[in-house]
């Protein structure tokens, strides 16, 4: 959570940039999603630590309360959702791409918006689901969530472990009728093939909007 003074407020779907500068004057930069839907000054990360990675590991473990930060945005107008929107909004999400998708999912909750909402998320197993369960409360309120488990799946659970594929977009999504607005998130194959399912089942490119990132990218 980051108290950000003067922060101008954003819309569900953007994300900042931190940058963090070394004594030496050594700097990094990476993108994040903001996680929480606009209200005030306080902006919610969700940051996914990489062993490997100069930015995530301190964010994850480093960083303590009061410590500054350097941040810039907020950045994006494609990518959001906003409540004035009424048409059903279709959320696909591969692991830790859900982060932009639950700010859309928390800014109709706030908002009150009657745009009905589903979400398909591609996970490697129960564990890896990333807000748990505050998408279990979302989906008592009416919000569709339907998981898919690359890895390992729960005990009795129906399928096998499995990609996203055209049999989880017919079961478990908007049909092309209804003319949602596709939100797809996560590592840039996954979006690519999740987009490609979405128009071979007849789904107008015009409205699936895509955001995708790698190892340095945003989250």
């Amino acid at each position: 959570m980051l108290d950000v003074p003067e922060w101008p407020g954003h819309t569900a779907g953007q994300h900042l940039d931190v940058r963090l500068t070394a004594p030496d004057g050594y700097s990094a930069v990476r993108s994040y999603s903001i996680a929480n839907a606009p209200e005030g000054e306080r902006l919610e990360l969700t940051i996914e630590e990489l062993a490997d990675g100069e930015v995530s590991p301190y964010l994850a473990e480093g960083l303590m309360p009061g410590d500054p930060l350097e941040v810039r945005g907020p950045i994006g107008g494609w990518f959001v959702w906003r409540p004035e929107q009424r048409e059903p909004v279709q959320l696909i999400a591969g692991g830790s791409g859900i982060v932009p998708l639950m700010a859309m999912i928390r800014s109709c909750a706030l908002s009150g918006s009657a745009a009905p909402f589903r979400l398909l998320y591609s996970v490697r197993s129960p564990q890896s689901v990333i807000y748990a369960d505050e998408l279990q409360r979302h989906a008592g309120r009416g919000v569709g969530v339907t998981f898919v488990y690359t890895r390992g799946v729960p005990e009795g659970w129906p399928h096998p472990p499995r990609r996203i594929d055209a049999r989880a977009i017919a079961s478990a999504t908007f049909g092309a009728a209804e003319q949602p607005s596709c939100y797809v998130c996560g590592p840039t194959p996954f979006v690519e093939a999740a987009a490609n399912l979405l128009v071979e089942a007849g789904h107008d490119p015009a409205r699936i909007k895509t955001e995708r990132f790698g190892p340095s990218g945003s989250s």
